[in-house]
């Protein structure tokens, strides 16, 4: 998909700047309240393809970006261009960019990995956080170090600490992205081919695919989740769910 394309006709894909790089976002709805989606690993802005409507007709202005190094995004190369700071910065100049009166953020996966710390840091007001599938820094630690069981459920992320190999493997699978990530869904059904192929073709390019593992590279070897532990992590007395 090129910008401006987009699987619904009611969503608009536009390009903004924001953080000093350029951001393609699925954009929908004229409130002056922001609904702003962040999307996982390894997905897609066109993961929010539902919702985004659903929430414009209920008032909403909806923004969903593709995240750094996803989809029409620029991908810098650098590993430090994808530390948890920098990522927070995206979120709060996409915020600045909307110029809307309130914000509500939506995040799923690596999504919900910097809501939460955007939040905490508390980088601009947020009225609500709305949070799929990943726990509070705290708890997720705590499993990490104490929890066997979830250690090796947890392996790729140690696996994807290593140059050019994991690159090497996910590209092994011609066409296979997309398939994973339906396969692995509640509702495989719910994926048709147009965006099996949208997500094969995000994962296609190898500047997009090891900027998507520089996610987790700028985490753990490039030291970003030991640096928000010296922190702390602040009570969160954002409404949230």
């Amino acid at each position: 998909m090129t910008p401006g394309d987009s699987l619904d006709s009611r969503i608009e894909t536009v390009m903004v700047e924001a953080n000093g790089i350029k951001f393609e976002v699925d954009t929908c709805g004229q409130g002056d309240c922001l609904a702003l989606c962040l999307h996982g690993f390894p997905e897609h802005s066109v993961s929010w393809r539902y919702q985004i409507p659903v929430l414009a007709a209920l008032g909403y202005k909806v923004w969903a970006p593709n995240l750094r190094g996803y989809g029409n995004s620029e991908a810098p190369s650098e590993l430090k261009a994808y530390s948890l700071e920098v990522l927070m910065q995206d979120v709060a100049s996409l915020i600045d960019a909307a110029g809307s009166r309130e914000v509500v953020l939506i995040a799923h996966d690596w999504g919900a990995v910097i809501a939460w710390h955007f939040v905490m840091r508390a980088l601009r007001p947020v009225s609500k956080l709305v949070i799929c599938n990943v726990p509070h820094p705290v708890p997720a630690a705590t499993a990490l170090a104490n929890s066997w069981g979830q250690l090796k459920k947890s392996w790729y992320i140690f696996f994807f600490q290593l140059p050019w190999l994991p690159e090497w493997l996910m590209t092994q699978n011609k066409g296979g992205m997309g398939q994973m990530i339906a396969a692995s869904a509640s509702h495989p059904e719910n994926f048709s081919a147009e965006v099996i192929d949208l997500y094969d073709e995000n994962a296609a390019r190898p500047k997009n695919l090891t900027a998507m593992l520089n996610y987790y590279r700028a985490l753990v070897r490039g030291g970003g989740a030991a640096r928000q532990r010296r922190l702390g992590y602040p009570v969160i007395t954002v409404p949230t769910l």
